[in-house]
């Protein structure tokens, strides 16, 4: 039992201790990390496990391994290290209006270049509007982040806490996020299958039937989700499997002839024109995906960078954007 005396060695310290150990799997490069000597971070595990009255590290190991407390330690430690930074952002959003940083997470298939206009817009936000003391300064104080996902993943990010701002979700919320996320339709992604002039499907009598095209290599990419059910489109029971880590990677491997497969209508405009691809119709007709965009919603307003992004999706014309302009940017 943890009592308000020993509660106190539980400090930000500790447990950021903790999550390097854990995270780098040994004493040494822990401390290599944080600038101290291996001694004086066994010397400070010994005293937390001594506060505890807890084993927190197998000493049979040569390596860094959890006990379990250790292990359930390192669990709410990490949540809490992550609430306590939560509460800072939260004390200088308000304070200031706006958040310290804002995550955006984009899945693959939503257009770049869309995008980098909305970050440009974002940066040059008038001086009145970003509330800054310096007449030389515009743009607000919210750091960006932007993370690329990929299908179940883009979900992940969000309702993991990981992302504020979710652009280009599938589907609904999973399982009880519906209670704290709140989600808008961004548009309908017309797909389209496509192989390149040499490849064997090329030339079959259209429209492709499953188990015509269940017999040739298909290109996939890799659904980014970790926690969540990972989600696998347009491959076929026993289909031989091509998985890449990015929309751009496929689009190469359909050139290349390596397999078959659906992209994005606008990212295979120009190279259907040029004859790099051919447009296929198959037994499934048309494919039009339902494209989201996801935030974190909560009983207080949105801060400031948040409110300017849903204000800014509200536009159809971003809307389209977002799943259209894929020419004009090399990424």
């Amino acid at each position: 039992m943890i009592t308000p005396d020993n509660s106190r060695a539980l400090t930000p310290d500790a447990l950021s201790m903790m999550d390097r150990i854990a995270r780098t799997g040994s004493f040494a490069a822990a401390a290599r990390e944080m600038g101290r000597v291996p001694s004086a971070l066994t010397y400070s595990v010994r005293q937390l496990e001594e506060a505890l009255d807890v084993l927190l590290f197998d000493r049979s190991s040569r390596q860094a391994v959890l006990t379990a407390a250790g292990q359930e330690l390192l669990v709410e430690g990490r949540r809490l290290l992550q609430e306590m930074e939560a509460v800072a952002n939260r004390v200088r959003r308000i304070a200031t209006g706006w958040e310290s940083e804002l995550t955006i997470a984009v899945d693959d298939a939503v257009a770049r270049r869309a995008l980098f206009d909305l970050m440009e817009a974002f940066y040059q936000l008038p001086v009145g509007e970003a509330g800054s003391s310096s007449a030389s300064k515009q743009g607000p104080p919210t750091r960006l982040k932007l993370r690329t996902e990929v299908l179940a993943g883009t979900w992940e990010a969000l309702v993991s806490g990981q992302a504020d701002l979710a652009i280009g979700t599938t589907e609904t919320p999973p399982g009880t996020a519906a209670t704290y996320v709140s989600c808008e339709l961004l548009g309908e992604l017309d797909m389209v299958f496509c192989v390149a002039p040499h490849h064997p499907l090329a030339q079959v009598q259209e429209p492709l039937e499953a188990s015509t095209i269940a017999q040739h290599r298909i290109i996939a990419v890799a659904d980014t989700a970790r926690s969540l059910t990972p989600m696998t489109i347009g491959v076929l029971p026993g289909q031989d499997t091509l998985t890449l880590p990015s929309m751009a990677a496929k689009l190469e491997a359909l050139i290349r002839g390596l397999g078959c497969g659906a992209l994005p209508a606008p990212m295979l405009r120009r190279h259907l024109e040029a004859g790099r691809l051919v447009k296929k119709t198959t037994y499934q007709a048309s494919r039009r995906i339902p494209m989201h965009y996801a935030w974190r919603s909560a009983a207080q307003p949105p801060g400031r960078a948040l409110a300017w992004w849903l204000e800014q999706l509200q536009s159809q014309v971003t809307r389209r954007a977002l799943l259209e302009q894929h020419e004009g940017l090399l990424l």
